[in-house]
């Protein structure tokens, strides 16, 4: 299993991201998590960060995940949903994080939690009573 990570800044003028260093906040990612890689966009919905979630998406194998750090999950689902069909990338391994309005510790924090969600094993053992 891997997990990428693609991180978006809003073009660094959203002032949810004023207390983050987005300079220093790829090399934590990579030193304090098990990641294959992490990659910083100014704008993951506009055309280049669109490109890169592409080539993401189409170079993952079949037990690769995407944590993509930036707004909203269910406005990063919305911006991304076309994306993920037409590559045919699987939409259980797409996992969006908000990581607005915090310092670097805390996105840290949220996708820690994150990857402690992908790599925590699935009970698929039937409860008995």
């Amino acid at each position: 299993m891997e997990i990428k990570v693609l991180l978006c800044n809003c073009k660094g003028l959203c002032d949810s991201f004023k207390d983050s260093d987005m300079n220093k906040l790829p090399f934590e990612v990579e030193s304090d998590l098990d990641v294959k890689y992490t990659v910083l966009s100014p704008q993951l919905c506009g055309q280049g960060g669109n490109a890169i979630l592409e080539e993401a998406m189409k170079t993952a194998g079949p037990d690769s995940y995407l944590l993509v750090g930036a707004c909203a999950p269910k406005a990063q689902e919305k911006l991304f949903k076309k994306l993920i069909r037409t590559t045919g990338f699987n939409d259980k391994h797409f996992v969006p994080v908000d990581i607005r309005g915090t310092d670097n510790a805390g996105i840290l924090d949220r996708l820690r939690e994150a990857v402690e969600g992908i790599l925590k094993p699935r009970d698929t053992t039937p409860a008995t009573t």
